[in-house]
Parts: C-alpha cells; structure tokens; sequence
C-alpha cells in the first residue's frame, strides 16, 4: 500500500422500480450546512496491515450501528478523491430501515458528534449530485454491473 491515506466502504443498493442507494452525510459542525458534493459511501479509514474487506465491513458496522451485510458484494474499484485519499468501495444489496440507524460518534473540542448525521435512500441521478465527485464513479460501476441505463448526462 502506499503512503497515501485509504478509506474503505460499502454501498448498500435496492432494485424496486428504480435503483436506489444509501448514502451518509458526514456528521460534525464542519459539515453541518454543506450538502451536495459532501455526502459519501458509507466508509472509513483503512488501518496499516488491515485487509480493505474487513475495513469495509468494521467502518460500516462503527459509523451505522447495522451489521456489514453477507457477502457476496460486488466490488466497485477505487477512486481517489481531491485529498489524494484512495476509496475503494463494494456494492452489497440490502434494504436498511433508516429509522434503525444508529451512527457512531467523535469528540471534538470536548463536544460528542455523530460520525454520520444521516443517511438517505436515492436514486442515482440525486446520488451523483449530493456524492463527493469523485465517489460517482461508483454509481456508474453498479449501474453497470446491473446492466442498468447509465442515468447520468453524457
């Protein structure tokens, strides 16, 4: 692995009559007003040594209060983000009652924070617009493993 700092995370989907995915804004007074371009995968930092998948399923787990989904999950690759930080990313079908999330938390100057204030079910075209740019690229990869009409503008 390289120097630069990794993240790992998983992208829960469900398939009705539209695509939807789960997505987590980031918790914290930093975060607090900013919206589209902020949100993420659910995801954190890989630990030195520690294999993506386990990362993946830990930070889910840490950051929602749910259990990391059974695999199998479809792996989405990685992107790199404007920080030079690498995400790599799974998609895992699963449908997660928002109401059950229970995030984890941070301190910060003595003050509890929420690692994710909330999540949201939404299609891709919202996903897109609300994901860090350069997360979108995973709604492109599960579109396509879905064999799904890419929905973004060409």
């Amino acid at each position: 692995m390289s120097g630069r700092v990794r993240s790992a995370g998983l992208l829960p989907y469900h398939l009705g009559e539209v695509l939807e995915v789960l997505i987590a804004h980031p918790g914290g007074p930093y975060f607090a007003r900013k919206d589209n371009g902020w949100w993420s995968v659910i995801k954190g930092e890989v630990m030195h040594g520690e294999p993506d998948e386990l990362a993946a399923a830990r930070e889910f787990e840490e950051e929602t209060g749910w259990a990391a989904p059974r695999r199998p999950w479809v792996p989405l690759g990685e992107t790199v983000l404007r920080s030079r930080k690498v995400v790599v990313a799974w998609a895992v079908e699963h449908r997660f009652q928002i109401a059950e999330f229970q995030p984890g938390t941070f301190v910060l100057h003595g003050r509890e924070y929420p690692e994710i204030d909330r999540v949201e079910w939404v299609d891709p075209m919202s996903a897109r617009s609300k994901l860090n740019p350069a997360q979108a690229v995973f709604i492109d990869r599960i579109e396509t493993h879905l064999g799904l009409n890419v929905s973004r503008k060409e």
